[in-house]
């Protein structure tokens, strides 16, 4: 096995359990480094992701002048029955915050994203946030992670 990849995979277990088993954050304690965030809601645990900017990345799933939210835009299309995405012009992110209904949806699922807690742990290597990314969303099965490219 390749020794960089080798590291990585190493470092999954323990910055996993450092994120579930950690206290949620107080919205202004979150760090500006780079990472993996985990939103829950009550005990369920329901999106994870990861950035370069944890404190930004964060702010901007639950802001309601954001668009570029993914965890929103799946919540939304669940409530408005739209529950498949595409990169085409129909139904695309774009076209669905035309629709009057959406953008209702849309704006009370970052509303509800602001309720969550959100846990995060600091991991600058991209390649290793991407692995981690991976492995907590299988680990802890969250419902709202989709790593279909369609």
């Amino acid at each position: 096995m390749d020794q960089r990849f080798k590291e990585c995979v190493d470092s999954l277990e323990p910055n996993f359990l450092r994120l579930v088993n950690s206290t949620p954050a107080e919205r202004t304690a979150i760090s500006e480094k780079g990472g993996v965030y985990l939103f829950t809601e009550g005990t369920k645990h329901l999106y994870v992701g990861r950035t370069k900017n944890l404190k930004r990345r964060i702010y901007e799933h639950s802001t309601p002048s954001s668009d570029d939210v993914p965890f929103a835009f799946r919540l939304a299309r669940e409530k408005t029955n739209r529950s498949r995405a595409t990169y085409k012009t129909h139904g695309s992110r774009k076209e669905l915050l035309k629709d009057p209904k959406f953008k209702v949806a849309f704006a009370e699922a970052k509303k509800r994203i602001r309720g969550m807690s959100v846990r995060f742990v600091v991991e600058e290597d991209p390649l290793k946030q991407a692995l981690l990314e991976i492995y907590v969303a299988l680990a802890l099965s969250t419902p709202h992670n989709d790593f279909d490219t369609h």
